[in-house]
């Protein structure tokens, strides 16, 4: 068996070479001769080889491109992933400090309580609102935030876009064809 490697210039970049791997050749494979081996030891013509040399490197830069393109949707997704993970670290470490600021009361989920500051810099939650106290509010006052039903707090700002989400999550819970049947490929209407 004739293994053949060739090495070719293309014409478009002659400082860059390409290899190219012919397919072994054999005068008599398993002991008969099937081609003429004048026809099939005879060089070719050289363009043939450029022209396959070429398709290989096409082939090559559209592989590599196309693992680049795939690549870089990946990097994409992780760096979104990572931020997510950033905000969800962030939103923790806020509910758990809120947590576990002073409370004389107890907290009831669905409810807006109000976040002050003593000069002392101890935190505490009142059920008063800084309008109700108007000029007589004895602290600094902090924030507003409403404790949801999975005991996560949402500041006052993002109170009603996160009502209007968990009101379509109900909505959508409660109606019993929430899911469709069947999973399935759906062709339907392509073709029509």
């Amino acid at each position: 068996m004739d293994r053949t490697v060739r090495t070719v210039s293309l014409p478009t970049q002659p400082d860059k070479t390409t290899t190219v791997n012919l397919v072994e050749s054999s005068s008599a494979p398993s002991g008969l001769e099937l081609v003429s081996s004048y026809q099939t030891h005879r060089v070719g013509d050289p363009m043939d080889l450029v022209a396959l040399a070429s398709q290989v490197q096409k082939g090559d830069d559209f592989i590599k491109a196309n693992a680049g393109n795939k690549l870089t949707v990946i990097a994409d997704q992780i760096r979104y992933l990572q931020e997510q993970a950033r905000k969800v670290l962030e939103e923790a470490k806020r509910d758990a400090d809120l947590h576990h600021a002073a409370c004389n009361i107890v907290k009831k989920p669905g409810n807006m309580y109000y976040l002050y500051e003593r000069p002392s810099g101890q935190k505490y939650f009142s059920i008063i609102s800084p309008q109700e106290w108007g000029s007589s509010c004895p602290h600094s006052f902090v924030g507003a935030f409403k404790l949801q039903h999975d005991m996560s707090w949402t500041p006052i700002d993002d109170v009603e876009k996160r009502d209007s989400e968990i009101a379509i999550m109900d909505k959508l819970l409660s109606q019993k064809t929430a899911i469709p049947p069947y999973a399935g490929p759906n062709f339907r209407g392509l073709s029509d």
